[in-house]
């Protein structure tokens, strides 16, 4: 930690087993519950129907392609470590419910996949912010600040990935090559003050826990308002990766000591690294197992 500025680097210690995925279950079946009952009750299918009922194809978020399912556990990854670490400025974040639900593609495909096993095919990310936390006053009950994450998965995380990732590719004659100046730097930097994704926070506290969070919403109400003062955001940035042949223990591929030139913003910001053995079979072993024979 550095100022505003702060950096983590995990790398994976023991191999990919079925302790590790029997440990991160529960937290992935967790974070999805909330839009596997959505998505289930859109298709009109049973949230635990036999491997040969009608719908058994289409259950969330098994059934989605693996290119889904890697943006989903970056996602979730991030609001897990949110929880578990200290980021920068020492804050308790909350995560009430994850907002999976909001990914209308998904909601698409799994009502065509229960109706028609072969209408397999790629889904698009979710649009909008990955995740919400809130910073929640353990007096008052009012939410006090938040932060907004952008989760990214990389199956060779390299640093040519890295800078593709956060900068942009390459574009322009060549002799005269530039940033495209798209990457995650920038989706940072115009990040609102007040961002969908916690208005969409907001709607799911009150349909789902309007007594539990009766102060944080009314603190939402307030802060949502056009023109209202804006709630202190803070930023995080988390990326996923297998590790690169040639990465070094203990290699960081994005800055440790301090905000990139890129990074604009101003506001306090958060970076993790996670790098993986065998990530692409690990997610893929998390997953399968998600409510299987339970």
């Amino acid at each position: 930690m550095n100022g505003n500025y702060g950096h983590l680097l995990f790398e994976q210690a023991v191999a990919n087993d079925n302790t590790v995925v029997e440990e991160l279950r529960p937290y992935f079946e967790s974070a999805h519950l909330d839009a596997r009952e959505v998505f289930h009750r859109a298709a009109r299918i049973d949230l635990h129907p036999d491997a040969d009922s009608p719908g058994a194809d289409a259950q969330y978020p098994n059934c989605l392609p693996a290119t889904a399912k890697k943006g989903l556990f970056g996602e979730v990854m991030a609001g897990l470590m949110t929880q578990a670490y200290r980021f920068i400025g020492g804050h308790q974040w909350t995560i009430p419910i994850f907002l999976f639900r909001y990914h209308a593609e998904v909601e698409a495909y799994i009502f065509d996949l229960a109706r028609d096993p072969a209408r397999v095919r790629e889904v698009s990310g979710r649009h909008g912010n990955d995740f919400i936390a809130l910073g929640i006053d353990p007096v008052s009950g009012e939410v006090v600040r938040f932060i907004a994450g952008e989760a990214k998965w990389r199956a060779a995380l390299t640093p040519s990935a890295m800078n593709d990732m956060m900068l942009g590719s390459w574009t322009g004659p060549a002799g005269a090559r530039v940033r495209s100046n798209d990457g995650v730097w920038n989706e940072m930097n115009r990040g609102l003050p007040a961002p969908q994704g916690l208005e969409q926070m907001h709607r799911l506290l009150c349909e789902k826990a309007r007594d539990e969070y009766a102060e944080a919403i009314v603190s939402l109400d307030r802060a949502l308002l056009i023109g209202a003062a804006p709630l202190p955001r803070t930023d995080l940035v988390f990326v996923a990766g297998n590790r690169a042949a040639r990465r070094g223990a203990g290699q960081a591929y994005l800055p440790v000591a301090a905000p990139p030139p890129e990074y604009t913003a101003g506001r306090p910001l958060q970076v993790v690294e996670l790098v993986l053995e065998g990530g692409v079979e690990l997610i893929e072993q998390i997953y399968r197992s998600l409510w299987n024979n339970r």
